[in-house]
């Protein structure tokens, strides 16, 4: 009967790992949701503590920062957006770290309708070309470089839809309310849409960088959590999963 006393023993030590965990509220970019969600599952199993996930676009994750939303680490779809919020003090100044390197696609769930040049942009065989947002989005002013860049920006004006963030983008394209649109890389990735359908992937010289940075937000200075999460990031699990996701990774 003597292994009864290891039981106390065992539930107090639960019990102190339970109380030692804590939680980070992270805002992330909805390109990057899906494999965001994957390093939260690998954090929380390596440090015992909790990534509270909310995604959405860029602009609007700004704006809901600037508002007050309890956010302590924000994971951007661009490094314009963290800069501004450090200059403006919203923000933990030299935390800034570019996580991941965007890719843009042309993509169709019609196997065989995007070539692999996208030379669909130029015959306009298509009603709806679906790009994010260019005023709020990241990767709708990339899509808009491209455009412009392939001069057809001005003489498809009629045919574009616009998503509010790439995630709406992404699902104007695979409701089929849209033939074909620009998304995230990672986008088709996460649903193997890419063996299911066609894209371009985009050459990386038709628009500026989408370097996508993430940075300790004010109310994060000093929590453990946190901190942790912004150096799991650079992990070896991590960049894995980023890499995985087709991203590319700073030098």
């Amino acid at each position: 009967m003597k292994y009864l006393n290891w039981i106390p023993v065992l539930i107090f030590g639960l019990l102190t790992h339970v109380a030692a965990a804590d939680e980070v509220h992270v805002a992330v970019a909805s390109n990057f949701a899906a494999p965001m969600e994957k390093i939260a599952a690998e954090f929380a199993r390596d440090t015992g503590n909790m990534a509270l996930v909310s995604s959405g676009g860029t602009g609007k994750l700004y704006a809901q920062i600037k508002n007050g939303a309890p956010f302590e680490i924000f994971l951007s779809a661009d490094e314009a957006t963290p800069a501004k919020l450090e200059k403006e003090g919203l923000s933990v100044a030299g935390s800034r770290f570019t996580y991941a390197i965007g890719k843009l696609v042309l993509w169709s769930p019609k196997p065989g309708y995007v070539g692999p040049q996208g030379e669909v942009l130029k015959k306009g065989d298509f009603r709806h070309l679906a790009i994010a947002n260019p005023k709020l989005a990241p990767y709708g002013r990339a899509a808009q470089e491209v455009l412009e860049k392939q001069g057809v920006w001005q003489p498809l004006q009629s045919r574009l839809v616009f998503g509010e963030n790439i995630a709406q983008t992404h699902q104007f394209v695979s409701s089929g309310n849209a033939e074909l649109g620009f998304v995230a890389l990672s986008q088709i990735r996460q649903d193997s849409a890419e063996h299911q359908g066609s894209f371009w992937l985009v050459p990386q010289t038709l628009h500026a960088p989408i370097r996508q940075d993430a940075i300790l937000l004010a109310r994060g200075k000093g929590k453990t959590a946190a901190e942790q999460l912004l150096k799991y990031l650079k992990s070896d699990k991590a960049t894995t999963i980023i890499k995985r996701y087709g991203y590319g990774l700073p030098e």
